[in-house]
């Protein structure tokens, strides 16, 4: 089982439209996906359908196993993507706070996907910040993934998640970087090209997909309605640039 999780420090970067799309293309290959929502802005878990509160949210398990009760990961079974998620809800926003005098804090997420079986990847999107949630995220994963907009400000931002990821380092020493993958991507564009160039010179070139996600607005409106891409229109561009991702991913492995 791989656990991966999706990360950047600045939001709208795509983070969720990937974490999404790439877990519905690796279940169109057969593989068994579960998704965890870290976010406190619960973005994976309404961009899914999930809008009521769900008594078994991450929030609810991290703090009973935080504290010493009994605690068991729950997925929600997603009818429209065949998906399972573990659903974050408004109360997660509170969950720093709480866990900040909690011995061991930094594990507590670990602890719970240590039991998980059956599943060939664990997709972990994250907050847009290195707080606990990130942190309990990254000393679970494997991998992080970063997806990115070719842009000098989420360049920038990259750079300062690299370097606190270098400190999660010692709490995970098995954690590694998967890859950037850039998002709403236009090869028109002076700044895309400059920036991924920029990139491209400044780590290896096996860490950046060759996959970019084109700008494409039925990737928003898949959202909307709850779905994934190919569910939603598997003829659009959006739809064919994460099956491309997916295999390229998968090749990772």
């Amino acid at each position: 089982m791989k656990v991966i999780s999706v990360a950047n420090f600045k939001g709208g970067v795509g983070k969720t439209t990937t974490v999404i799309n790439l877990a519905a293309g690796l279940k169109k290959q057969g593989k068994k996906v579960l998704l965890i929502d870290v976010d406190p802005q619960a973005n994976l878990s309404q961009s899914l359908g999930i809008t009521d509160e769900i008594e078994q949210s991450i929030y609810t398990v991290l703090r009973k196993e935080a504290f010493g009760e009994s605690a068991k990961l729950m997925d929600v079974k997603l009818e429209a993507s065949g998906l399972d998620l573990i659903p974050a809800s408004l109360d997660l926003a509170g969950a720093e706070l709480e866990l900040a005098s909690v011995y061991g804090r930094e594990q507590i997420l670990a602890q719970l996907i240590k039991p998980l079986k059956g599943y060939d990847y664990v997709l972990i999107d994250c907050p847009p910040s290195m707080g606990m949630l990130t942190i309990n995220a990254l000393v679970s994963s494997q991998y992080v993934l970063i997806p990115l907009q070719a842009e000098f400000l989420p360049l920038k931002g990259v750079r300062s998640f690299l370097k606190h990821l270098e400190l999660v380092k010692k709490m995970n020493k098995k954690i590694k970087l998967l890859g950037f993958v850039f998002t709403k991507f236009d090869q028109r564009k002076k700044m895309n090209q400059q920036v991924k160039l920029e990139l491209e010179e400044e780590f290896s070139e096996k860490v950046i997909f060759k996959t970019f996600i084109r700008s494409n607005i039925s990737l928003a409106n898949a959202q909307e309605q709850g779905k994934d891409i190919f569910s939603y229109n598997k003829n659009t561009n959006g739809a064919k640039d994460y099956e491309a991702l997916t295999e390229e991913f998968l090749e990772k492995f």
